[in-house]
């Protein structure tokens, strides 16, 4: 073999990627490569009403927030916002959202098929849509569960829990009795951050105490120095022109429903 054959294949063999050895190592390459490709960033969002900048100035002030107020107001969306761009892009202190929703079986589940899981996935739609459009990528939502950076909880699995170094978004609040919000509340533990998302008035729940529930709880957070209580009127509506004309005609009839 001459030397200019033997200089070739040296550099062939050493240009050769080294496959690691052993199983441990081959997923430890898997786990890198497939992070290095689900890599997800957070587009730019600006308030689109002087209601929204008010829960954009708490929220960086460090508040817990009551977001209250009429439909397509964005009080979910800009929840969301904030708590994914603190999460993925590494600004806040926190590591994860927690997003707490009631999907009690007797509130319209019962004949949805599947198990309680599969049920439950109905009601995290809206969060998989917020994450797709905030992110970009259709995977965005399944993927931030994959990586621990969302977890979606029913308030059926609240007690027994503490939450820790996560920002939780507890969203149509309107629909839990004031027993499941305390409940939720007394589960937040170190490192945390607290955002509520509902309106009384688009309450679900039959019983009048139950709807009560709701405004007892905010007579309390109110008070406490921690909290913003933010208000969404009808000239808040952001969803579309459509929406924003049909609710203010709702609700300029009496309708509150």
């Amino acid at each position: 073999m001459n030397p200019t054959t033997l200089v070739a294949y040296e550099n062939e063999f050493f240009d050769q990627p080294q496959m690691p050895q052993t199983r441990r190592e081959r997923k430890r390459a898997k786990r890198a490569e497939r992070k290095q490709k689900t890599q997800l960033t957070v587009k730019a969002v600006e308030p689109k009403t002087q209601t929204q900048e008010e829960v954009f100035e708490s929220y960086y002030t460090g508040q817990n927030i009551m977001l209250h107020g009429v439909a397509g107001t964005g009080k979910t969306f800009v929840s969301m916002f904030l708590g994914l761009n603190d999460v993925i892009s590494g600004y806040g202190e926190q590591n994860k959202i927690v997003v707490v929703r009631s999907v009690v079986p007797t509130r319209d589940m019962g004949f949805l098929p599947g198990n309680q899981t599969e049920k439950s996935k109905v009601y995290e739609l809206p969060y998989q849509a917020i994450t797709t459009e905030l992110c970009g990528r259709g995977d965005a939502y399944e993927t931030l569960k994959r990586d621990g950076k969302i977890e979606f909880i029913s308030t059926s699995f609240v007690r027994g829990l503490t939450f820790n170094d996560s920002i939780i978004i507890v969203d149509e609040c309107q629909n839990l009795t004031f027993h499941e919000l305390d409940s939720i509340i007394t589960r937040v533990g170190d490192n945390c951050r607290i955002l509520f998302c509902g309106d009384f008035r688009q309450s679900d729940l039959e019983r009048d105490h139950e709807k009560k529930g709701v405004l007892d709880f905010i007579k309390v957070i109110t008070k406490m120095q921690s909290f913003d209580f933010v208000e969404f009127s009808k000239e808040d509506i952001v969803r579309s022109p459509l929406v924003k004309e049909y609710i203010i005609s709702k609700l300029d009839n009496g309708i509150h429903t």
